[in-house]
């Protein structure tokens, strides 16, 4: 019998897919036998899903079309408990069980600001949806907010109180401590060479790179810099157009999805995180992790609360990027520590979130 299943749609590369193959990885190396389901077993972290894992793939090109699968899945494997993650799959895990009508613990975990996600939704079902979880996520046994932040903005949306919990992401795992650092073989790396600003993830409206190149333009005017955004994604295009556009082609780097950004990390000046809104925000977490400090914007939930206010790097308004320009600028000429960057990254440690998922799901480690 299975203790845990981890339900996700797919491994692309995304923070939540991430997270959730760190729970999984840690909950199997606290003794429990787990399984990770699979809408599709495809996407860049597909070669990253640790090999004491079970894989079970639905094979299902659509979530509603998983549902049945999931529901027979559960009736012949019997988890004592399932965890989902993102709200169309979470929805599809809580009818699945209830139909299954098999007995476990279900918690589903959401990763993100619904009401962000419902202003800035580009079609009715996206709308839709976190409206839906009024009268749904009820069902669920628990209901996992990645930050304080997106705990208040659930209960706007009706989640019970006594059931909806506030757990950081499990950032820091023994493997990530373990890994080899490499040195990045790129020129603007070598010795001698000018400040990198880097910035990680999808190229999509809610990372608002377009606020952190017209940043960048504006440390240009004061010092010799380069800029470096690793990821994939719908805004590419209208990037490329806007460092055209600035003259920045020269000292603007956008290379794409990158599985392993951390050794990036390690060699760069300034990582920058300029989301116009975020749920937790990994890529804080993982920076302060390689030493590099860190600069913000103060956008709902996340980053405040890693940051503790400022007290570990920069907080700025959302789109302002003569703010974030200031902030760079000043955190290129001082800041924290590594020891102290480090030692509040651990405080985001998977060995800290198991034990707060151990009382969630009422399972034996």
């Amino acid at each position: 019998m299975t203790d845990v299943a981890i339900f996700v749609m797919d491994l692309r590369g995304g923070g939540a897919e991430r997270v959730m193959l760190n729970l999984a990885d840690g909950l199997s190396r606290s003794g429990l036998k787990v399984d990770l389901v699979l809408v599709q077993a495809v996407g860049e972290y597909v070669d990253a899903i640790p090999p004491q894992l079970r894989v079970i793939n639905l094979n299902c090109h659509r979530l509603v079309n998983a549902i049945p699968a999931l529901r027979a899945y559960l009736q012949q494997r019997r988890p004592k408990a399932l965890i989902s993650a993102l709200e169309d799959t979470n929805i599809a895990a809580i009818i699945a069980k209830h139909w299954s009508r098999m007995p476990m613990r279900l918690i589903v975990t959401v990763h993100n600001q619904l009401s962000q996600e419902v202003k800035h939704a580009q079609n009715l079902k996206r709308r839709f949806v976190p409206y839906l979880i009024r009268w749904v996520y009820p069902w669920a046994d628990a209901v996992v907010g990645v930050s304080q932040g997106v705990v208040l903005d659930l209960l706007q949306f009706g989640t019970p109180k006594a059931r909806t919990h506030a757990i950081y992401n499990p950032i820091i795992t023994p493997s990530f401590r373990a890994r080899p650092q490499v040195a990045i073989d790129h020129p603007w790396f070598a010795a001698g060479q000018p400040p990198v600003i880097l910035g990680v993830g999808r190229l999509n409206e809610q990372k608002d790179f377009v606020t952190l190149i017209r940043a960048f333009a504006q440390v240009r005017q004061h010092r010799v810099a380069r800029l470096m955004i690793l990821g994939e994604g719908a805004e590419r295009s209208r990037l490329e157009s806007l460092v055209a556009e600035l003259e920045l082609e020269a000292d603007v780097s956008l290379p794409g999805f990158v599985s392993n950004p951390y050794d990036y990390m390690a060699a760069v000046d300034v990582v920058a995180l300029s989301s116009a809104w975020e749920g937790f925000g990994n890529v804080l977490v993982e920076a302060m992790a390689m030493g590099t400090p860190v600069v913000s914007t103060d956008c709902q939930s996340g980053p405040a609360e890693i940051l503790e206010n400022g007290q570990y790097g920069k907080l700025v308004p959302v789109k302002d990027e003569f703010a974030m320009a200031t902030a760079i600028l000043e955190t290129l000429q001082q800041s924290p520590s590594p020891a102290v960057l480090k030692e509040r990254a651990n405080d985001f440690s998977l060995e800290k979130v198991l034990g707060h998922y151990q009382q969630l799901l009422s399972l034996s480690f």
